[in-house]
Order: structure tokens, then C-alpha cells, then sequence
């Protein structure tokens, strides 16, 4: 493997100015050393973590990054937490749900902010309600429609008073839904329905959520830096309810986008966990490396195109880009981390099932993708009808990708299949993660990477994407009878009916050919072997580090 010296050295020099602790050494009053306390931060648990992603936002209503996730998913709670796959008491301390389904009646234990404030029911009043104000745009604000009022008060025929959650009294919380909703308890545990306290958030409505000196969080860790590009620094929350657990006093966030230089201050020590590791190095890390790990991740990566820029307005070439894909060259030659070819949108893993326990994959069609190939005649044919036999007169187009070598690798096979399956060029263009969102959200490209990873254990997660009564759809499709199945399936009672709705509605995606699915996640991570008790488990896939310790 090789190794660049000038990298490494650069690479330990950045962190290590960076490092909270590592001062030059003063001499005190009276002749003392002023860093005589330094043996004691030294003597701290910290751990180093690589997120590679500045985030956006870390408002738990306003977040749909799971790099951001990572950082709100251990600076926050939510009623419940998700840990190894179980959804266990968090702010709640007990719950009841009567027998028809609807009310759900949260008790809360007696838990503080990090300022020392008390927490009570009035705060999730709030927050649930300021995700499901329009005013707010929340990518989230569509699962506050499980909530019965909240559709109404988002499209503007209701109010804020018709949301059906209110606080009994300080610590009992009661929530009426819309139609009952098996996985409620675990929409309890997501971001959007996390905390936020009104007072803090409305001293500085832009910019509170980044600001340490005006934050305040209710997880087992605080934000206690932020420095835009560069880390965030997040200390042990001493007023959490749980804190007597918290074995780290410190987790440093890095923002190192680059994978090779990820993995060179990985292997010098200087980062505990990463998981941006380049993937030509993949191979030889899975053999040689013990603290390598990769777990199944319910996930999906595809390509999302933008319906209203010509040619990719006409279906028959979305479809014919779509054909000429080899997904398990990509697979096996590219990613080479275990990922599945993808012939869908729903990943195929055994939690994400339909209304009456099927996996979801295993009853749903292919819709014309192979899954070993690619269909390079079929694709032809398609472009033709379009009016660009053998790709002659098809314009340039561009493909947008946010910054990463993985990235860029995928998106460069991409664009050789193209190239010599339909004689047609793509120009390739990498932006900085927050610019690429940006743009992507807001219609600023042809064909755009995309990846999402599910939110809950129901293909509600994935399908509800592309109804633009939410926030994250990105191809500029709007269909009217799409957000119609969509609020079919999260108010039907009759399971038989609300599973022909879950399966017509990712029909209705390939007939329209949206997106072309690429391949089904994997994570993959270095994790040093003195770092215990980590934890990777949400459905997103979120890091948490509440039960983590170091032991060297």
C-alpha cells in the first residue's frame, strides 16, 4: 500500500493543532507550569472520529444528512432510542397506546437540558409542531402527517391547534395519530421528533443550532465547538439523565473529506473510527486488517435525474441511460465492499417488510433491470425512438457528484458504460457537500448522485421520497396522484389494500423512470480495537457513543 510521507506528516499536524488540549506550555503564577492541567486532559477518554461531511444544519427538524444524524443522534434524544436494533425508553421513561391504536401517552422521567432546565412534554409539543409548520420547511414535515392533524396544518387546512399532540402536564405527553402506525414508537427515536427548546431556538432562528454558546441538547453529549470545515467538538453532557453511563468525556468530529488522507491519520493513530476509506484500498484492508468491519446497511444508491431538462424531459432516455448500466461490474470491480446490484428502490433486507410480513423486495419485480448485466440492445433502441440512433445529436449532459474518491470512481464507470454502450458523453462534476445538497435540492443539474437510507422499518421510508408533500424529493417530479397513494398508505387500515398501495406506488416510479438504482448499501469501518462498546445500529445506520469507552 503506498504510503506519501509529506501527506502524513500534513495530515498530523492539522489534527493535532486541532486537538483540544494540545497547548504550548506557559509558565504560571509563582513560577508554575501553566500546563499542569494538561495531564489531566491528557488523561481524558476522547475519541477521534472522522465524519468527512461539514453539516448543514444540526437542527434535529431541519436535518436529513446522516453524517449531520451522527452528531444530533448523541447531542439529542427523542421519547425513545435505538440501540442494537431495539427501541428502548428514553425521555419517555414509560408509555400506554389504547386499544384502537391512535393514542399514544408518553410519561416522562425526570430529565434536564444541558443548561439544567427540566425537560417536560411542552418541548415536544413544540418541536412536533414546528416540524409540521410550513413556515419551518422541514424535509421531514411529511411524517408529522402521521400525527392526526398534522397534514392538515402542513397543506394549510388547518392549524397549528389541530395537531393532535399536547402536553397533559409537564411530564405526560399525548399523542392522537391519523390512522394507527405500527412504527410510530420508532419515528419517536428519528431526528424530526427530537427536542429543541423554544426559547433557545428563537434568540437565533439561522444560525442557534451551531452556535455552543446558544445550544442547549438533552443526549449524552454536548456541543461544546464548532468550527465550520475544520471539527466539532462534542464534551460529556453532565446533566443527562443517564449520565453516571457516559464513559467518554470528549468525541472530536474531523472533516476530512479525502479518503486516502482519512486513512493515512487513521493508520498513524491519530483517528479512533473512519468511514470514508478509499476504495481501491478495500480489498486489502477487508484481509489484512482485523478492525476492518462491514455490516449490511439498509440502504440504496442510485442516480437521480431531473425530469424538466431536456433530453432528460423524454422517459425513453431516462430509461435507455438507465439499461445501459452494468450494476455488478460495478459491484465487483468498483465498490468491491459487498454491495448488492440494485433492480429497485426498496433494499432487499429482511426488516423491510410490507403490511402483512413479506419482504418487500422479495415480492416486488425487477422492472427490466438486470441485475448481472447491462441491456445495451434494449437501451439502443430506446435512445433511437428518442430521436439519437447510435447516440448521434444527444447533448452533453452533466453529472453532479458531492466531493469523495468513492464517488468520483462510481461516477466515472458510469460515465465509460455511457460512453460505450450508447456513443453519448457526460461531463462530471464534483462540488463540496453542502453546494452539491443545495443544488441538488433546488433542481440545479441534469443527473445528480443520491443515496437514502431508511428512516424506519417500512417501505413507507423509501417510497415516500418522491411525494412532494415533502422535502427531499430532487427530480422536480410532482405527481398529484403519487402524494395521493402515498397518504392512502399511511391512513389505510385494511392491510391487503395498503400493500397493493405500497407496491403500485414503486411501480409508478419505474414507470415514470425517476431514478436509475445502482446498488443496495454496505458500511464500511476501521474501528481501533481499544475502542469498546461502539455502536453502528440505528436503521440509518447512525453512530452512537452514549455506552462507548476506551480502553488502552
Amino acid at each position: 500500500m503506498k504510503r506519501r510521507v509529506l501527506s502524513l506528516l500534513l495530515v498530523i499536524v492539522m489534527i493535532l493543532m486541532l486537538l483540544p488540549g494540545c497547548q504550548t506550555k506557559e509558565t504560571g503564577p509563582a513560577g508554575g507550569n501553566a500546563n499542569e492541567n494538561t495531564e489531566a486532559k491528557v488523561e481524558k477518554k476522547i475519541l477521534k472520529y472522522n465524519m468527512a461531511e461539514d453539516p448543514r444544519t444540526l437542527d434535529p427538524q431541519l436535518n436529513s444528512s446522516i453524517k449531520a444524524g451522527d452528531i444530533i443522534n448523541n447531542i439529542y434524544e427523542g421519547l425513545m432510542r435505538e440501540v442494537d436494533g431495539k427501541y428502548v425508553p428514553g425521555i419517555a421513561e414509560s408509555y400506554e397506546v389504547s386499544d384502537d391504536g391512535l393514542t399514544y401517552t408518553f410519561h416522562l422521567r425526570d430529565a434536564k437540558w444541558s443548561d439544567g432546565q427540566p425537560i417536560t412534554a411542552h418541548d415536544f409539543v413544540y418541536s412536533w409542531k414546528r416540524a409540521a409548520d410550513p413556515t419551518t420547511a422541514s424535509d421531514y414535515a411529511n411524517l408529522m402527517y402521521y400525527i392526526a392533524g398534522g397534514y392538515e396544518f402542513f397543506n394549510g387546512e388547518g392549524s397549528s391547534e389541530d395537531v393532535k399532540v399536547k402536553a397533559l402536564d409537564d411530564k405526560t405527553l399525548e399523542v392522537t395519530l391519523a390512522a394507527p402506525t405500527p412504527f410510530f414508537l420508532e419515528l419517536t427515536a428519528f431526528y424530526t421528533f427530537m427536542p429543541v427548546r423554544q426559547d433557545v431556538v428563537e434568540k437565533d432562528p439561522e444560525g442557534w443550532a451551531k452556535n455552543p454558546e446558544l445550544i442547549v441538547t438533552n443526549g449524552p453529549f454536548k456541543l461544546a465547538e464548532y468550527k465550520m470545515g475544520d471539527m466539532a467538538v462534542l464534551a460529556k453532557n453532565e446533566n443527562y439523565w443517564n449520565a453516571d453511563n457516559v464513559k467518554l468525556d470528549e468525541i472530536v468530529c474531523y472533516i476530512i473529506v479525502e479518503e486516502s488522507t482519512s486513512l493515512t491519520a487513521y493508520e498513524s493513530g491519530d483517528l479512533d473510527i473512519i468511514t470514508n476509506i478509499p476504495l481501491q484500498e478495500v480489498p486489502e484492508i477487508m484481509v489484512n486488517n482485523p478492525e476492518f468491519h462491514i455490516t449490511q446497511r439498509n440502504g440504496t444508491s442510485f442516480y437521480v435525474f431531473n425530469v424538466k431538462k431536456p433530453p432528460l424531459d423524454d422517459i425513453r432516455v431516462r430509461k435507455a441511460l438507465t439499461l445501459a448500466i452494468d450494476r455488478k461490474l460495478i459491484v465487483d470491480n468498483v465498490t468491491k465492499g459487498g454491495e448488492m446490484p440494485a433492480v429497485g428502490f426498496v433494499p432487499p433486507v429482511a426488516g423491510m417488510k410490507d403490511t402483512r410480513g413479506n419482504v418487500f423486495r422479495e415480492m416486488a419485480p425487477d422492472y427490466g433491470i438486470a441485475i448481472d448485466s447491462s441491456k445495451v440492445d434494449e437501451a439502443k433502441r430506446l435512445l433511437a425512438e428518442a430521436g439519437y440512433p447510435d447516440g448521434k445529436g444527444f447533448p452533453e449532459i452533466d453529472i453532479s457528484y458531492n466531493t469523495s474518491e468513492s464517488n468520483k470512481a462510481i461516477v466515472e464507470a458510469i460515465q465509460e458504460m455511457w460512453k460505450k454502450n450508447l456513443n453519448i458523453h457526460a461531463t462530471l462534476t464534483n462540488q463540496e457537500w453542502s453546494v452539491f445538497a443545495n443544488n441538488r435540492r433546488n433542481g440545479n443539474f441534469y443527473v445528480a448522485r443520491h443515496n437514502w437510507i431508511g428512516d424506519y422499518a417500512d417501505p413507507v421510508t423509501f417510497l415516500d421520497l418522491y411525494n412532494s408533500d415533502g422535502g427531499n424529493t430532487s427530480s422536480q417530479w410532482v405527481s398529484k396522484e403519487y402524494n395521493e397513494l402515498m397518504n392512502k398508505i399511511k391512513t389505510e387500515n385494511d392491510p391487503i389494500k395498503r400493500d397493493e398501495a405500497l407496491y403500485a406506488a414503486e411501480k409508478m416510479l419505474f414507470d415514470e423512470q425517476l431514478f436509475m438504482p445502482i446498488f443496495h448499501h454496505t458500511d464500511k469501518m476501521l474501528v481501533k480495537d481499544y475502542v469498546k462498546d461502539w455502536k453502528k445500529t440505528t436503521a440509518l445506520g447512525n453512530w452512537y457513543f452514549g455506552t462507548t469507552d476506551i480502553v488502552k
